[in-house]
């Protein structure tokens, strides 16, 4: 073992990384090896393995602490890579099992004890929840904005049907181990600096799981799931936005020894819209008038997410104005009523590729008007000449 990779160059951080950093890179490295996209690559899986590992102790803030401290001593006894670790080749350990150690001295953090009064860790035969399960799905601007109900396929851990979870074929039954009788931990005593201390260690006959199963059922060869394809329905509310991730309670996988199932955590991606735009619950658009809608003013159509709804803008209304139509944004998540509001910039659109009899009326009409007519450039000239002065 002495070859192990550091923790965070496996999952590709900084020793200062937070928390919220160690589970997004978890997350993102456990969706590329995982081992349902890479059925047949060892490489693959074992790269999977230690990611979940380096995970399991980064993630534990007293593992984390135990780690940056001793290295992977501090979290594995049986590491071998020097300092502590495990012990000589053949003969005693003056220094023993430097876990159990600290499991006597410190409260039993690194595993059961009997010494100190320290907490005992949770046996393997204990109900665990299953695991989460990380997927996603790309949806459309008007499906996040409306909501939508969508088929989601995933592969998940379930209880096997034919031995209902217990491991053991039709028939039979896991029988009580006769070396830890059903606690998975066996009290061992072992000689320290400090003299011998008791502790307690995964049973070596069951593994830690307190039951020894004689006649595994072939469906599930012993574990009690089988990985299965199913196809669920998820009903995604309006309002939720590109980048959120959409809790699914009880669908992951299932739990062990009667556990309660994970959770799946389903990523949203929203496609982008030709028209809209959007800034959290707020809708923004821009939309296009003509020289002389701006000039006399009109009633114009205007998009929303609900519908066309129509819109009069006054007479000089000029290019870059905003308008805002109060409760046509998007629904706000886990309000009933509360909406953002829309925004209409307008533009107007200079005509291009006049005709002759065109240009000649524009110009008509231009040298009929005033000062009066066009009042920033009147301010603007103002301005000029007082800088000159």
């Amino acid at each position: 073992m002495a070859d192990k990779r550091d923790y965070y160059e496996v999952l590709g951080i900084q020793k200062d990384a937070s928390a919220d950093d160690i589970k997004k890179a978890y997350r993102s490295l456990a969706r590329k090896y995982h081992p349902d996209l890479h059925p047949d690559d060892k490489q693959c899986a074992e790269k999977f393995k230690e990611v979940n590992e380096a995970y399991e102790v980064l993630s534990d803030p007293s593992k984390k602490e135990r780690y940056d401290q001793f290295g992977h001593a501090g979290v594995d006894p049986n590491y071998g890579g020097g300092g502590f670790g495990g012990g000589s080749a053949g003969g005693f350990n003056p220094f023993g099992d430097m876990g159990d150690i600290f499991d006597n001295l410190f409260g039993g953090s690194f595993g059961g004890s009997s010494f100190g009064g320290g907490r005992t860790t949770s046996r393997a035969n204990s109900p665990r929840r299953g695991q989460d399960i990380d997927t996603s799905i790309t949806i459309s601007f008007m499906e996040a904005c409306s909501g939508v109900k969508r088929e989601i396929k995933i592969n998940r851990l379930e209880k096997c049907s034919e031995c209902n979870g217990s491991g053991a074929s039709a028939g039979s039954s896991p029988q009580t181990c006769p070396e830890c009788n059903g606690m998975g931990q066996v009290k061992v005593a072992q000689r320290t600096p400090f003299g011998v201390i008791s502790s307690q260690k995964t049973c070596p006959k069951c593994g830690g799981k307190g039951q020894i199963i004689s006649n595994p059922c072939i469906k599930c060869s012993g574990s009690g799931r089988i990985r299965i394809s199913k196809q669920i329905s998820v009903d995604i509310p309006a309002g939720i936005d590109n980048g959120q991730t959409l809790r699914v309670s009880g669908q992951g996988d299932s739990g062990i020894n009667g556990g309660p199932n994970g959770n799946l955590n389903l990523t949203i991606h929203v496609k982008s819209h030709p028209i809209f735009e959007r800034d959290e619950y707020d809708i923004h658009c821009e939309i296009p008038i003509t020289y002389y809608q701006a000039v006399m003013g009109d009633e114009l159509v205007v998009p929303t997410i609900d519908g066309n709804v129509k819109y009069s803008i006054s007479e000089g209304t000029q290019t870059g104005t905003v308008f805002r139509l109060k409760g046509k944004g998007v629904k706000k998540l886990q309000r009933s009523t509360d909406r953002g509001d829309q925004y209409v910039k307008v533009n107007v659109e200079v005509p291009k590729n006049l005709n002759k009899q065109q240009n000649d009326l524009l110009k008509i009409f231009e040298i009929s008007l005033d000062e009066k007519n066009y009042e920033k450039k009147k301010t603007f000239f103002d301005k000029i000449k007082d800088l000159l002065k």
